[in-house]
């Protein structure tokens, strides 16, 4: 009997953590899973205090894909493009709760993702320029994707750089970055 109140306590937990994660406790409410007692500030990770959502990129070829967040959910899908950008949705311990570009996703243990910022582009044939204006000169051509590392951004374009190219593109012709980012 003991055990079977045990397993209803981490059913009840599970459900909980699904509520949390889908934003149903304000986070201020929330404590660092370290046990410091550090306030989590509001749309920040219960367990980085980083930003979410915001954007990753898959750190290798193969990252598995989750029902939930532990080895013991059953693998949804696998991703297989290296630098793919991600957005993380929720955390919950050690795993993300990530989405590529077509809203698709589900959890994934957080050392097959990296904090460099990469782009899809959504656009086939996009526009790279030498610069950030529709008038300079376009210095290559990008397939619908490709994929690409993330530079500077500005109100409505990215600096993009892969496959021996880089160059300002559209943020409306790629995915991986929110429209209102601004970066150095």
């Amino acid at each position: 009997m003991r055990q079977m109140v045990l397993q209803v306590g981490w059913m009840a937990g599970a459900a909980l953590i699904a509520l949390l994660c889908a934003g149903g406790v304000p986070a201020q409410e929330l404590e660092n899973g370290g046990g410091d007692g550090a306030v989590i500030e509001p749309g920040h990770g219960s367990s980085t205090n980083l930003p979410v959502p915001r954007y990753v990129s898959l750190k290798t070829s193969d990252g598995n894909v989750r029902r939930g967040p532990s080895l013991e959910h059953r693998v949804d899908w696998v991703f297989h493009h290296r630098d793919m950008p991600l957005r993380i949705t929720a955390e919950f311990e050690h795993w993300r709760r990530v989405e590529d570009n077509e809203g698709q996703g589900g959890w994934i243990y957080y050392t097959m993702l990296s904090g460099v910022r990469t782009l899809l582009v959504t656009t086939d044939k996009a526009e790279l320029h030498e610069a950030p204006d529709d008038k300079s000169p376009v210095v290559a051509l990008a397939e619908e994707g490709a994929i690409g590392k993330l530079g500077s951004c500005k109100k409505d374009w990215c600096e993009l750089s892969g496959a021996g190219a880089d160059g300002w593109v559209r943020k409306s012709d790629v995915w991986g970055v929110d429209a209102d980012e601004e970066r150095p």
